[in-house]
């Protein structure tokens, strides 16, 4: 069975009414329309209470890779991200890129060894994931330099993951009365990549 994996880093103070959420709300509804048959696995980034990763915690884990033990429960949410056929992550842009939780959840799943590796010409991924897609919406229009969207294009790649897509949808808090506007506009992409994906 088809399994995709969906990282929920939809963190907002508007709750029910979270943009980010609307926007994955858009992209789930399609893709369940389109491949009903299809498992999905949700991280809820919020509910995890990771933290993270200190010296001495990285020491610990990297003895546990030395030695090959990827069955250990720090690795349980890299082993998930492993093995997902299709991922699709979710989150708002925050100060620049995403929030904290985000951050901390990619530490736990760039794990060497089991999600990459290297090798003489440098790093190559491990992932089984054909496609990633990343999510956000923002108060600011989007800039060829936003960095929640140049970071998941470059973890898909690190990870091994042939193709990345995303949805930006930017541009909400400069004029309110516009954002209706600019979020169906949005939506109506993404629920487009979730038949698609």
């Amino acid at each position: 069975m088809e399994r995709l994996l969906f990282i929920d880093g939809c963190v907002s103070q508007r709750g029910p009414e979270s943009r980010t959420r609307a926007l994955a709300e858009a992209f789930l509804s399609a893709f369940r329309e389109t491949r009903p048959e299809a498992e999905i696995e949700t991280v809820r980034l919020e509910e995890l209470g990771l933290k993270p990763f200190t010296p001495a915690a990285l020491d610990e884990r990297d003895a546990l890779a030395s030695i090959g033990a990827f069955d250990a429960p720090v690795f349980d949410l890299a082993r998930q991200f492993r093995r997902a056929d299709r991922i699709v992550a979710a989150a708002p842009f925050w100060d620049l890129s995403f929030p904290a939780v985000m951050r901390t959840y990619i530490e736990h799943i760039s794990a060497c060894g089991l999600c990459y590796h290297y090798e003489h010409d440098g790093c190559h991924g491990d992932c089984g994931a054909e496609r990633l897609a990343y999510l956000t919406t923002g108060g600011d229009f989007e800039k060829p330099e936003s960095l929640g969207v140049l970071y998941w294009k470059q973890l898909a790649a690190m990870f091994g993951v042939p193709r990345f897509d995303y949805v930006f949808a930017g541009g909400l808090d400069v004029d309110p009365s516009k954002a209706p506007e600019l979020m169906d506009a949005a939506c109506e992409q993404a629920r487009a990549l979730g038949r698609d994906f």
